[in-house]
């Protein structure tokens, strides 16, 4: 337990270090983003197993909707930020560990799938809001799903866990379809934050294991959007 707490010490840190908002209080959503904008990993000695339901696919075989290019980066506001004292933090780490412990994890059969990334005008009005209040940004750790002809797609709203290697997994929510995904393809149009967590951006497109996952039991609605209350 000790070294977890350090392990999301650390990556807190990390998190209010990197936020251009000039002051922030940690809490556990703040702890939350944290670990979900971060790659985790299956735990040690875990190996992709055909019998788990992991397999191989042909990249070569498949069509990708365009080709991409490197874009460059904004700039950020690099004005100082009030950061809380470490012993707070420390508290709020501690304090938070086990709430987080029963957020996000990956559930069911695994089926490979390709990811690409999207960003700028293809962000705006995702599918799964008739009201268009929301869209994602570059920072989101959301996804699009290729539109017709992928049977048992995952529908609106699920969150998907995403695994390059048993080492760099990542927790997606599904908001929108992607017109030019190839018809019956298995397609992930990624935000860049959640490719770059498994990929370089130069990279554009690579082959991931992907299966559903729980919801969290934190909210974060910068990193996946208003949560839907199903009747």
């Amino acid at each position: 337990m000790i070294a977890l707490c350090i392990y999301y010490f650390v990556l807190l840190l990390a998190y209010l270090g990197r936020s251009t908002t000039a002051t922030r209080t940690p809490s556990s959503q703040n702890l939350a983003a944290a670990k979900y904008s971060t790659a985790h990993s299956l735990g040690d000695g875990y190996q992709f197993d055909p019998r788990d339901g992991w397999e191989a696919i042909n990249m070569t075989d498949l069509q990708y909707k365009y080709k991409r290019s490197p874009g460059h980066s904004g700039t950020h506001d690099s004005s100082k930020s009030h950061k809380p004292g470490i012993a707070h933090i420390g508290k709020i780490v501690a304090s938070s560990v086990d709430r987080i412990f029963k957020g996000l994890k990956g559930i069911g059969k695994p089926e490979p799938v390709i990811i690409t990334w999207y960003t700028g005008h293809d962000l705006k009005n995702p599918s799964c809001w008739s009201d268009g209040n929301w869209a994602p940004t570059d920072n989101s750790f959301a996804c699009a799903l290729t539109m017709e002809g992928w049977k048992g797609k995952p529908k609106c709203f699920k969150f998907l866990e995403l695994c390059n290697t048993p080492k760099k997994c990542v927790f997606v929510r599904v908001v929108d379809t992607c017109a030019g995904c190839a018809p019956g393809s298995k397609h992930v149009d990624l935000t860049k934050a959640a490719f770059k967590q498994l990929a370089d951006l130069d990279e554009g497109k690579t082959e991931v294991q992907c299966r559903g996952a729980t919801e969290p039991d934190t909210w974060v609605d910068r990193l996946w959007g208003p949560k839907v209350h199903h009747n």
